[in-house]
Protein backbone atom coordinates (compact mmCIF):
# COMPACT_ATOMS: atom_id res chain seq x y z
CA UNK A 1 0.00 0.00 0.00
CA UNK A 2 1.25 3.55 -1.40
CA UNK A 3 1.90 5.98 1.46
CA UNK A 4 3.92 8.90 0.15
CA UNK A 5 5.17 9.67 -3.66
CA UNK A 6 7.87 12.20 -3.95
CA UNK A 7 9.21 13.13 -7.59
CA UNK A 8 11.63 9.94 -7.65
CA UNK A 9 10.21 7.69 -4.61
CA UNK A 10 7.50 5.65 -3.47
CA UNK A 11 7.53 5.10 0.53
CA UNK A 12 5.01 2.31 1.08
CA UNK A 13 3.83 -0.05 4.04
CA UNK A 14 6.52 -3.31 4.71
CA UNK A 15 4.85 -6.68 3.60
CA UNK A 16 6.14 -9.97 4.76
CA UNK A 17 7.26 -10.02 1.03
CA UNK A 18 9.90 -7.62 2.33
CA UNK A 19 11.96 -9.98 4.03
CA UNK A 20 14.78 -10.42 1.57
CA UNK A 21 15.06 -6.49 1.87
CA UNK A 22 15.27 -6.27 5.43
CA UNK A 23 17.56 -9.48 5.69
CA UNK A 24 20.08 -7.37 3.23
CA UNK A 25 19.71 -3.67 4.97
CA UNK A 26 20.10 -4.48 8.33
CA UNK A 27 23.18 -6.43 7.77
CA UNK A 28 25.02 -3.75 6.01
CA UNK A 29 27.83 -2.75 8.06
CA UNK A 30 26.78 0.82 7.99
CA UNK A 31 23.30 -0.53 9.69
CA UNK A 32 25.43 -2.35 12.28
CA UNK A 33 27.57 0.83 13.10
CA UNK A 34 25.16 3.42 12.93
CA UNK A 35 21.75 1.96 14.16
CA UNK A 36 22.57 -1.05 15.81
CA UNK A 37 22.37 -5.08 15.71
CA UNK A 38 18.87 -6.28 15.45
CA UNK A 39 20.01 -9.67 15.55
CA UNK A 40 18.11 -10.28 12.35
CA UNK A 41 20.25 -13.22 10.74
CA UNK A 42 17.69 -15.52 8.25
CA UNK A 43 14.43 -14.67 6.46
CA UNK A 44 12.70 -15.85 9.27
CA UNK A 45 14.38 -13.28 11.59
CA UNK A 46 13.49 -10.35 8.92
CA UNK A 47 9.92 -11.83 8.95
CA UNK A 48 9.20 -11.67 12.81
CA UNK A 49 11.50 -8.02 12.67
CA UNK A 50 8.98 -7.20 10.23
CA UNK A 51 5.81 -8.49 12.35
CA UNK A 52 6.85 -7.11 15.62
CA UNK A 53 8.27 -3.95 14.24
CA UNK A 54 7.01 -1.78 11.19
CA UNK A 55 3.78 -3.72 10.93
CA UNK A 56 2.52 -3.78 14.35
CA UNK A 57 3.70 -0.01 14.29
CA UNK A 58 0.71 0.26 11.38
CA UNK A 59 -1.53 -1.38 13.60
CA UNK A 60 -0.59 0.20 17.02
CA UNK A 61 -0.54 3.92 15.67
CA UNK A 62 -1.50 4.08 12.07
CA UNK A 63 2.08 4.95 11.12
CA UNK A 64 5.99 3.25 11.33
CA UNK A 65 8.79 2.81 8.64
CA UNK A 66 8.35 2.60 4.86
CA UNK A 67 9.62 0.41 2.44
CA UNK A 68 11.83 3.32 0.26
CA UNK A 69 11.69 2.20 -3.96
CA UNK A 70 12.50 3.97 -6.92
CA UNK A 71 9.69 5.31 -9.09
CA UNK A 72 11.06 4.71 -12.31
CA UNK A 73 11.56 0.91 -11.75
CA UNK A 74 10.72 -0.12 -8.09
CA UNK A 75 14.12 -0.71 -6.76
CA UNK A 76 14.07 -1.16 -3.23
CA UNK A 77 16.82 1.43 -1.66
CA UNK A 78 16.16 1.66 1.76
CA UNK A 79 13.48 2.45 4.32
CA UNK A 80 12.11 5.78 5.72
CA UNK A 81 9.15 6.44 8.48
CA UNK A 82 7.91 7.63 11.96
CA UNK A 83 8.47 5.51 15.29
CA UNK A 84 6.99 5.58 18.56
CA UNK A 85 9.74 4.44 20.72
CA UNK A 86 8.73 3.95 24.60
CA UNK A 87 11.89 5.80 25.63
CA UNK A 88 11.34 8.91 24.13
CA UNK A 89 8.43 11.03 24.99
CA UNK A 90 8.21 12.37 21.09
CA UNK A 91 7.54 10.27 17.64
CA UNK A 92 10.38 10.45 15.70
CA UNK A 93 11.77 9.71 12.02
CA UNK A 94 14.13 7.17 11.08
CA UNK A 95 15.64 6.11 7.79
CA UNK A 96 18.65 3.80 6.08
CA UNK A 97 19.47 3.31 2.71
CA UNK A 98 21.83 1.06 0.99
CA UNK A 99 24.89 2.16 0.09
CA UNK A 100 24.61 2.20 -3.06
CA UNK A 101 21.97 4.91 -2.93
CA UNK A 102 23.74 7.23 -0.62
CA UNK A 103 24.66 10.61 -1.44
CA UNK A 104 21.88 11.13 -4.37
CA UNK A 105 19.03 13.03 -2.45
CA UNK A 106 17.20 10.37 -1.79
CA UNK A 107 17.04 10.40 2.48
CA UNK A 108 16.03 14.37 2.55
CA UNK A 109 13.41 13.59 -0.37
CA UNK A 110 11.97 10.57 1.50
CA UNK A 111 12.28 12.29 5.17
CA UNK A 112 10.91 15.45 3.77
CA UNK A 113 8.08 13.83 2.70
CA UNK A 114 7.58 11.86 6.06
CA UNK A 115 7.68 14.38 7.88
CA UNK A 116 5.02 16.48 6.09
CA UNK A 117 3.25 13.36 6.11
CA UNK A 118 3.28 13.31 9.94
CA UNK A 119 2.41 16.46 10.37
CA UNK A 120 -0.80 16.12 8.03
CA UNK A 121 -2.06 13.16 8.34
CA UNK A 122 -0.95 12.63 12.12
CA UNK A 123 -1.53 16.02 13.43
CA UNK A 124 1.79 15.56 14.69
CA UNK A 125 3.07 19.36 16.09
CA UNK A 126 7.04 17.89 16.71
CA UNK A 127 9.22 14.96 15.63
CA UNK A 128 12.72 14.05 16.63
CA UNK A 129 15.13 12.39 15.02
CA UNK A 130 17.83 10.70 16.92
CA UNK A 131 21.71 9.69 15.75
CA UNK A 132 24.83 8.56 17.22
CA UNK A 133 27.61 11.65 17.21
CA UNK A 134 29.62 10.06 15.45
CA UNK A 135 26.91 9.68 12.32
CA UNK A 136 27.95 13.14 10.99
CA UNK A 137 25.46 11.86 7.21
CA UNK A 138 22.89 11.42 9.32
CA UNK A 139 22.78 14.86 11.78
CA UNK A 140 23.46 16.74 8.45
CA UNK A 141 20.53 14.99 6.98
CA UNK A 142 18.48 16.13 10.15
CA UNK A 143 19.68 19.44 10.13
CA UNK A 144 18.65 20.00 6.31
CA UNK A 145 14.90 18.77 7.35
CA UNK A 146 14.94 22.00 9.77
CA UNK A 147 15.92 20.12 13.16
CA UNK A 148 17.97 21.38 15.88
CA UNK A 149 20.15 19.86 18.54
CA UNK A 150 18.53 19.66 21.79
CA UNK A 151 20.60 17.01 24.09
CA UNK A 152 21.78 13.79 24.28
CA UNK A 153 19.62 10.68 25.20
CA UNK A 154 19.96 6.97 26.27
CA UNK A 155 17.44 4.72 23.97
CA UNK A 156 18.29 1.99 26.45
CA UNK A 157 19.43 2.34 30.02
CA UNK A 158 22.76 0.71 29.15
CA UNK A 159 23.28 1.99 25.86
CA UNK A 160 25.45 4.26 24.37
CA UNK A 161 24.12 8.41 24.35
CA UNK A 162 22.88 9.72 20.92
CA UNK A 163 21.97 13.24 19.65
CA UNK A 164 18.44 14.08 19.58
CA UNK A 165 17.50 16.54 17.26
CA UNK A 166 13.87 18.23 17.04
CA UNK A 167 11.81 20.18 15.04
CA UNK A 168 8.60 22.13 16.19
CA UNK A 169 5.95 22.83 13.58
CA UNK A 170 3.86 25.80 14.09
CA UNK A 171 0.32 25.84 15.27
CA UNK A 172 -2.19 25.85 12.05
Amino acid sequence: MTVIETPRLTLRRFTLDDAEFILRLLNEPSFLEFIGDKGVRTLDDARDYLRKGPIASYEQFGFGLYLTTLKRDGTAVGMCGLLKRESLPDVDIGFAFLPAFWSQGYGLESAAAVLSHGRQAFGLDRIVGVAKPENHASIRLLEKLGMKYEKRVKLAPDGPEDVLMAVDFPSA
